[in-house]
């Protein structure tokens, strides 16, 4: 089996100076990629800047023979995002990849949570992902190829407590990788999310004794993969959690047809209406939205 490669690719990857962002950059560079190793250094709440974790990283990866540079950035802010995708353009002259993995926490009940705390991991995770796809799409639809790894997490997609802010911003990069992946799918470019699972400093405060191995180098390939020209999906949502790799997806139950509807009718009906039998599974490439609508117009038409 030949070694799958990243010779001459140019990858930009947020929060790259620790953790999983850091288990990207050096496998990904250990296989020919050039590296924009961003990461502003702060703390895991977000405040501050230091160029070091970035800084380590790309010493680490020229120490090994490879190709990075750092950079401090923030994605908080539009001018962040684009400063971190015009690095990749001034230093090697293109982008191919981008995944973007920088985050922060702020924890607090939905009772009790500041609106400063919710839009701070925000403006990192949901329009920091944004603000770095916003200005690298087009280069990349431009260059008719393009490969975009989103983060998303199990917190988000199945809840989670004491973390609304960061649950709002994982389930809504749902929506924006689709768009991501139905935009680019007749230019060559192709978008992702993973929802990783890994010991890394976010899970400071959490009891964790009781955790299989769970390291970033157990997320990385398959974080690779979806950045590689191989990588024959688009649109789709990937786990990787303690060495177990899967695709998680939306369905819905087929449901249950009337002309018209009472709530006594919707009250009667509810097993029926919930219940999965052979479920609808519909990937949003290439045509979910509309494969949705159209199953649902052919049950009103047969009545």
């Amino acid at each position: 089996m030949a070694d799958l490669r990243f010779d001459d690719r140019v990858v930009v990857i947020t929060g790259a100076g620790r953790g999983l962002g850091r288990a990207y950059a050096l496998l990904l560079a250990s296989r020919g990629a050039k590296v924009v190793v961003n990461d502003p250094g702060v703390t895991l709440q977000g405040e501050g800047v230091d160029i070091g974790p970035a800084q380590e990283v790309v010493n680490e990866i020229q120490a090994a023979g490879g190709i990075a540079v750092a950079n401090t950035d923030t994605v908080a802010t539009p001018e962040g995002g684009k400063a971190i995708i015009h690095a990749a353009l001034d230093h090697y002259g293109r982008i191919d990849v981008l995944i973007h993995n920088a985050g922060n926490v702020r924890r607090g009940s939905l009772k009790e949570i500041s609106y400063e705390d919710f839009d701070a991991v925000l403006d990192v995770h949901l329009r920091g992902a944004f603000n770095v796809v916003r200005p690298a799409f087009p280069l990349m639809c431009a260059a008719g190829y393009g490969r975009i790894v989103l983060t998303t997490s199990v917190s988000g997609l199945y809840g989670n407590q004491n973390v609304v802010n960061y649950a709002t911003s994982k389930t809504g990069m749902i929506g924006l990788s689709n768009v991501a992946a139905l935009e680019g799918a007749a230019e060559g470019v192709k978008c992702n999310l993973i929802a990783p699972g890994a010991v890394t400093r976010m899970a400071e405060g959490l009891d964790t004794s009781q955790y299989p191995p769970m390291g970033p180098e157990l997320v990385a390939p398959l974080v690779a993969w979806l950045a590689h020209e191989n990588c024959s999906v688009t649109g789709e949502i990937m786990s990787a959690m303690a060495g177990r790799l899967a695709r998680i997806y939306l369905a819905e139950t087929p449901g249950v047809f009337q002309p018209s509807w009472s709530v006594e009718q919707v009250d009667q009906q509810m097993a029926g209406i919930r219940d999965p039998g052979t479920p609808w599974v519909l990937s949003p490439v290439p045509t979910g939205q509309s494969d949705h609508i159209r199953r649902s117009f052919e049950m009103a038409r047969k009545g």
